[in-house]
Parts: C-alpha cells; sequence; structure tokens
C-alpha cells in the first residue's frame, strides 16, 4: 500500500522514513554516484527539513518499505530551481500553488520481489506513478514537475502518463537531466488505471 506522510504524523512512521534515507543512499549515492548529501547511513539534504510530503510504499504492518518519493510545493525552496534551473526555459513559469516538485523517487526493487516474486522494475515504478497522480489529485494538485534522466521516458509512457518536456540541460552528469510537466486530472488517472489494469485506490489516508 501507499501512504502519505507529512508533519504531525510523520513521528507514527519514522522506521519507514529512515527506511527511506537509506534507500536514496543506495540508489542515488552508491549505485548511482550522485553528488548528495550523505549523513552516515542517509542521504538527506536540506530539503527534507522543510516538511515536505513523503510518499511512500510500504506493507501492511507498516515495517517494509518497497518505495518512496518527494513532493514539494514549488512557492518555497525547490531543486528544480535551486539546482536545475538549466533544465528549462527562462520563459516558463513553474511557481505555483497547483505545481508540486517531485523528487528523489526509489524503489527498493529486491524487497517487492520479495512480497511479490516476479515483480519487474518497470512495473512497480508504473504503479508508483499511478499512486503518485492519485495521491495529486486527492490534495489538489494540479500539475506535477520532475527532473529525469531520458530513459525514464519510457517508465512514463508504460503508466500511461504524458509528460510534456520543457528543455533539457547537460552539465549534471553522464546523461541529460530533462524537466518535465504532466497535468494531473481525472482523465489522466483513468488513463492509466486503463493503461495499468488497476481498477482499485492505491492509497490509505490517515
Amino acid at each position: 500500500m501507499f501512504i502519505v506522510v507529512q508533519g504531525d504524523n510523520s513521528k507514527n512512521y519514522k522506521c519507514l522514513i529512515n527506511q527511506y534515507y537509506e534507500l536514496r543512499k543506495k540508489i542515488f549515492y552508491d549505485e548511482l554516484a550522485w553528488n548528495v548529501n550523505i549523513q552516515g547511513a542517509y542521504e538527506r539534504d536540506m530539503y527534507d527539513d522543510l516538511d515536505p510530503v513523503y510518499l511512500l510504499w510500504c506493507n501492511e504492518n507498516y515495517t517494509q518499505l518497497y518505495g518512496g518519493m518527494r513532493l514539494m510545493p514549488t512557492t518555497g525552496p525547490t531543486l528544480l530551481y535551486d539546482t536545475f534551473r538549466a533544465t528549462f526555459p527562462d520563459s516558463a513559469s513553474l511557481i505555483a500553488p497547483g505545481i508540486w516538485e517531485g523528487t528523489r523517487m526509489c524503489i527498493n526493487i529486491n524487497a517487492l520481489q520479495a512480497e511479490s516474486p516476479g515483480m519487474k522494475a518497470a512495473d512497480a515504478f508504473s504503479l508508483f506513478l499511478l499512486a503518485l497522480c492519485e495521491v495529486a489529485i486527492y490534495h489538489g494538485i494540479s500539475s506535477l514537475i520532475c527532473n529525469y534522466e531520458p530513459p525514464m521516458k519510457r517508465i512514463y509512457l508504460r503508466s500511461g502518463v504524458v509528460v510534456n518536456e520543457l528543455g533539457r540541460a547537460n552539465k549534471y552528469g553522464k546523461y541529460p537531466v530533462c524537466c518535465g510537466l504532466f497535468e494531473v486530472t481525472k482523465t489522466t488517472l483513468a488513463n492509466m488505471r486503463n493503461k495499468q489494469n488497476v481498477n482499485y485506490a492505491l492509497t490509505r489516508y490517515g
């Protein structure tokens, strides 16, 4: 299941949040060799101190994390403007209450496959994106913005998401980094459910 963690309820899911920081270190620092901030076994940065929203994928007992993502409103500090400003044109205005940034999306495919043998990474990412769309609609978010490397575009298409690429830049690493935006609507959600053959809610609230 997927849960939304923010503010006062974060203390109830400290174990999952810590697993998320550990997974981020494993994926972004150990495997991808990104220049990210490491704190012991965790990957954390200044944005984690700004009361972000975490979308976490976990088991029914809230003990095992399968994946996570960080969401922040573009009306405050974001990686989009602070770090990846070169990935979209100057004419694009991406600061608005209804536009949110999604970052640090990662999945523990080994933990998922232990629970659901045969689960493929591409299917797991697609399911996560479906939950993300579901949560965005629930919270009144109209658009989601993210930075990604070009191969991720295939996952978006597989999941049923239509991403509008606003631009890209080559100075961040081995591959170009793209800036993409997708509109969050009930039609988008319906298309994703149909594409993935999922006709039930993925997220638990409260």
